[in-house]
This record gives structure tokens, sequence and C-alpha cells, in this order.
């Protein structure tokens, strides 16, 4: 199975599929494996990728 954390860009929306409470995140950087997201509860955050899947938010209204 493919990871979907190698299409995810800066400026990118998601969410984190273990963390709901964190609200929408923006991608700041997506480097070797390792996403750094900004969420609105929590601050920016250095998520790894190969034990995480975000979750692409393309609409959050």
């Amino acid at each position: 199975m493919d990871n979907v954390n190698t299409i995810l860009t800066p400026g990118m929306r998601v969410r984190h599929p273990d963390q709901p409470d964190w609200g929408t995140g923006q991608v700041q950087s997506n480097i070797g494996g390792k996403i750094t997201a900004n969420f609105p509860e929590v601050g920016k955050v250095v998520i790894d990728g190969t034990r995480i899947a975000l979750l692409p938010v393309f609409d959050d209204g």
C-alpha cells in the first residue's frame, strides 16, 4: 500500500487520524518522511510519516 503522506506538500491541509481535537492543520514541510504541520489547537507538530498517515483535507466546510 502506498503511503498517502508522500503527496503532502507545504500549504496542504490535513487532519491527524488519532487526534481529531487538534483541528485541521497546515503542512509546513515534508522532508524524509518527517512532516511538520501547524495545528490550531496544539501549534507546530512534527509527525513521523512512517508511523502516522495524515488525512488530507480538501474541503473544510
